[in-house]
């Protein structure tokens, strides 16, 4: 496959997509979360008073490996679902930073994250701010076209 699926054609790609996704979300949340609180021993409990940076430092190397190695975080694997850059392919490296870079931007800026989430629940293909602007989309991995 050279391109992402067609909403219209494969509609099994999309299907509860958005919903997936919120909750995958919610997942790596909760794990981000945890780690950082495995991480604040080591910090001989200073990381209390910079936990948000903790957290944002920890989310962001956590999506951008998890996405690099497998197109898809480990909430968006417990649910089947992986992104895929334009063409059709797993992201890279560079594709995982960029999507994640384009997340934490968005969450810095809550009007972005807002426009994002509004794109997801409206658009035929699911797609965010920052899969919009890379031109990524989120599939569902059985309907996959591996």
């Amino acid at each position: 496959m050279t391109a992402t699926p067609d909403p219209h054609s494969q509609p099994d790609f999309y299907k509860d997509v958005p919903f997936k996704r919120l909750i995958a979300w919610g997942i790596d949340a909760v794990l981000t979360f945890l780690a950082c609180l495995v991480i604040l021993p080591f910090t001989a409990f200073t990381g209390i008073f910079f936990f948000p940076l903790l957290f944002l430092i920890v989310g962001f190397v956590y999506r951008m490996i998890t996405l690099a190695n497998g197109s898809a975080t480990w909430g968006m694997r417990l649910f089947a679902i992986e992104l895929r850059q334009a063409d059709g392919t797993r992201l890279d490296a560079g594709g995982a930073f960029a999507h994640t870079f384009g997340y934490t931007v968005s969450w810095a800026f809550f009007p972005l994250q807002l426009i994002s989430i509004v794109l997801m629940a409206v658009t035929e293909r699911g797609q965010g701010l920052s899969d919009h602007v890379l031109g990524t989309v989120m599939v569902n991995r059985r309907a996959s076209y591996r």
